[in-house]
């Protein structure tokens, strides 16, 4: 291989940064010009994808995180209108396609696994199975984010033919990242832990069932739109093998019979201790993490989240989703009533006691050297601030005995698959198949998540939620109800907007919808007095508080935004923001080869 001609993935200097050096191997890599003589240099060479291959945990107002990934949705909000739900992005945000850069760093790999002598060695098809993987996972963060792609398969030299490669349609992408997947799970060791903190078997089945589930209903959903953005002629046929392609990968992982829910006999801790727990390496549910010691690599959640604030805050659409303690949807006057008295609708004598596990209610510790929570930190300021009255508990180590308040000194894990994800994605592709049919089967799956907490089995009829002000109130009782199952099982994990998009849901649950927070007037928040006469209000200027509706009002409730040029709620623009904007010198070095995403031109 001549290393001098090798640039970045298909399109070189146009798709990102410039052809590498030309006297180098592919960046921070091993020297030689056939550098893989064993499968030690093999091993070490992948290690590099751990670091950019995997799900970061951390916190920031940006939704970079697993613990705030879901401020780009309608789970979260911080203080700011998101640009995506907002329909905001401009051209001129559109970044480059860093992806590319790591998919030619593996191929580069893929390209020399014949230097190396043994290859029939478990060590060496573990290594081949990793690089298969993270090929898969690279094209498939650019897939979600950009739809049709080119698919390269060799680090290329940067000849007018490749420079010339069209886009190809999403199902081409979608099966060449499932093909790699396939070739993963071939290769890859089976594992009964995530000890080893690397990929292994499940691991891929778990992507698997996650791409194929996430293409199968993007193209079902935005098919029955007829936007813009779903495969011209893909068949009904087609999308039912992403379902069934989505079942028969977790299925296989199930079968195994070695992973499970994590359950120690406390329903009103257990889910929440998952999220916390710095060496999960022990943890039956947990499929892959990477872990943060709080000293040599840390994150910064708790520095964020230990006073109840983080600039951010829970929104009452999540809030109000879960069911009651005796499985029914919370509606009606019981939602008002419950809401009068901070904390009682969060109540695991009330409510899905994972929600109690994910949000702050009154009396909860949130670390050990201060008092009790009480009421949301809506008179804070930077991160110290609560924003929505909701305040985000699921990632805070309330026992962690090392430096709270300190940059990247927190532990808190990046759980990258658990056996939750397998049996969601399972029971959701079984819903789109046919509910009815796989209703006692999807049942089955779910109980778990259910026991857990001591939540009712799924009963279909009774978790029926009708209310014509419910966004899925016109979809049939099995999908509607196991997409309810995954926003509460999920929550704050980062997956919500990945589920709005593939689920052409933005004109249901976003376009003219705003973040909106507790009860304010006409609960006991108002004229508490833990805030004294900090907070202001309906004010010319000057306010630190926005409610929803006006002076005089009975109930009104927080705003974390201010409303003034927002009172329509987002505009996201469902002929448009499905996708994100590519680069337009990008398009100009391409011949016109790449064509601009719907909407963008």
């Amino acid at each position: 291989m001549k290393l001098y001609n090798i640039c970045i993935a298909v399109f070189a200097a146009a798709t990102l940064t410039g052809c590498y050096d030309l006297s180098k191997s592919p960046e921070g890599e091993l020297s030689t010009v056939n550098p893989f003589s064993s499968v030690g240099e093999m091993s070490s060479y992948l290690d590099q994808f751990y670091q950019t291959g995997v799900r970061n945990q951390g916190y920031d107002w940006g939704g970079s995180y697993i613990a705030n990934g879901d401020l780009n949705s309608d789970n979260m909000s911080n203080s700011s209108v998101s640009s995506r739900l907002n329909g905001a992005l401009t051209l001129s945000n559109a970044t480059k396609m860093t992806e590319y850069t790591y998919i030619r760093n593996v191929n580069f790999l893929i390209n020399n696994f014949n230097h190396v002598a043994n290859t029939s060695s478990a060590d060496y098809k573990q290594c081949v199975g990793e690089a298969y993987y993270f090929r898969a996972w690279y094209y498939f963060q650019l897939f979600k984010k950009y739809g049709k792609l080119t698919w390269v398969s060799k680090p290329l030299d940067p000849t007018a033919e490749v420079l010339n490669l069209p886009r190809q349609e999403r199902t081409v992408i979608a099966d060449s990242i499932l093909a790699d997947l396939d070739k993963a799970i071939a290769n890859l060791r089976q594992q009964k832990s995530s000890a080893t903190m690397r990929v292994h078997q499940d691991v891929a089945r778990a992507l698997k069932g996650e791409v194929a589930l996430y293409e199968g209903t993007w193209e079902k959903y935005h098919k029955q739109k007829k936007d813009e953005f779903f495969t011209p002629g893909v068949t009904d046929e087609k999308i039912s093998d992403y379902l069934k392609q989505c079942v028969a990968a977790c299925k296989a992982v199930v079968d195994r019979g070695v992973w499970k829910i994590y359950s120690a006999g406390n329903p009103l801790n257990d889910y929440r201790v998952i999220f916390q727990t710095e060496d999960l390496s022990s943890n039956p549910e947990v499929l892959w993490f990477k872990r943060y010691d709080g000293n040599n690599i840390g994150n910064s959640v708790d520095r964020y989240l230990n006073q109840g604030g983080g600039g951010t805050g829970v929104n009452a659409s999540l809030v109000d989703d879960y069911l009651t303690i005796d499985g029914k949807p919370f509606i009606g006057e019981q939602v008002v009533n419950a809401k009068k008295t901070f904390g009682e609708e969060l109540n695991p004598t009330l409510r899905d006691p994972r929600l109690c596990q994910t949000i702050c209610m009154p009396g909860q510790v949130l670390r050990p050297d201060q008092a009790p929570y009480v009421v949301p930190p809506l008179t804070g300021s930077g991160y110290n601030k609560n924003e929505s009255g909701y305040s985000l508990l699921k990632f805070v180590q309330i026992d962690y005995k090392g430096n709270l308040d300190a940059e990247y000194k927190g532990s808190t894990p990046a759980i990258q698959y658990r056996y939750a994800d397998i049996l969601l994605n399972y029971a959701e592709a079984l819903a789109e198949l046919d509910g009815s049919a796989n209703a006692q089967q999807i049942i089955s799956l779910l109980k778990p998540l259910r026991d857990r907490v001591g939540m009712p089995v799924i009963n279909f009829d009774r978790e029926y939620n009708t209310s014509t002000d419910y966004p899925f109130s016109h979809l049939d009782k099995y999908i509607q109800v196991v997409r309810r199952e995954r926003r509460v099982e999920l929550a704050c994990e980062g997956r919500r907007l990945d589920d709005i998009m593939r689920w052409a849901a933005a004109d249901e649950l976003i376009v003219g919808k705003r973040a909106i927070g507790a009860m304010f007037v006409g609960s006991n928040l108002e004229n508490n007095a833990a805030y004294g006469d900090k907070l202001v209000y309906d004010k010319a200027s000057g306010n630190n508080l926005y409610l929803t509706g006006k002076a005089g009002d009975t109930y009104r409730y927080i705003l974390p935004i201010n409303p003034s040029g927002y009172e329509k709620g987002w505009a996201f623009n469902v002929h448009r923001d499905y996708l994100l904007p590519i680069q337009s010198r990008m398009l100009s070095l391409t011949n016109g080869q790449w064509t601009q995403n719907p909407g963008w031109e």
